[in-house]
């Protein structure tokens, strides 16, 4: 039989259409199989993980096939318990497929240490924006006699008397003593060599006065 009278032949037409139906037949199949094993159609809800402990949200998550990953300790945040889920992604209510990794971010145990700066032969305003900058809180003001007005002459925390390199925590108040620039200058008295976080015994400022 010659090729034209094959490819013209009904016997040809069958076999053409017993191939196609088998591509159609393993292509059905193919993409049963993929939607069997990516759960197609099948999504599930992440829950709400924050302020949870991250043994109680891998367990959580583990009981919906999903898992957790810890990405990082970030900065501490008052308003959520120490050591427990601050940020999370996919964020919860969204919809994932088993097996999703849920990334996390946990709430440091405590605010971090901030270093007090040097404040000798600052002003107030010069002090403030740097401690601003540190994520410091300024409290209450006292004035004093001095000759420079402003300036910065002592830094108190709950009443305790700080120095330049004292360590106090991430988002503390302080209470400062400033010059009120009133003090006549008397050369006798008066000591370009005295640190300006000091004051004479006298004129100290006690704790109680801030209160």
């Amino acid at each position: 039989m010659s090729l034209f009278k094959f490819l013209t032949s009904r016997t040809f037409f069958v076999q053409v259409l017993i191939a196609m139906a088998i591509v159609v037949v393993f292509t059905f199949l193919v993409i049963q199989l993929l939607d069997f094993r990516t759960n197609h159609g099948q999504e599930i809800k992440v829950p709400d993980l924050s302020k949870m402990k991250l043994e109680v949200a891998e367990e959580k998550l583990n009981d919906l096939d999903l898992e957790i990953f810890l990405l990082d300790t970030v900065d501490f945040n008052a308003d959520f318990p120490p050591f427990t889920i601050l940020e999370q992604d996919p964020k919860a209510g969204s919809l994932v497929k088993d097996g999703r990794k849920v990334y996390v971010k946990l709430n440091a145990g405590e605010f971090t240490e901030i270093t007090i700066p040097e404040f000798k032969d600052k002003t107030y305003r010069q002090i403030s924006a740097t401690l601003k900058s540190l994520t410091l809180k300024e409290g209450k003001i006292t004035y004093k006699p001095h000759i420079a007005k402003d300036v910065v002459l002592q830094i108190f925390q709950d009443g305790k008397r700080l120095r330049a390199g004292d360590k106090v925590k991430k988002n503390s108040t302080l209470d400062f003593v400033l010059g009120d620039g009133k003090e006549v200058f008397n050369e006798e008295t008066f000591s370009s060599e005295e640190p300006a976080d000091t004051l004479p015994v006298e004129k100290e400022i006690k704790p109680e006065e801030f209160k």
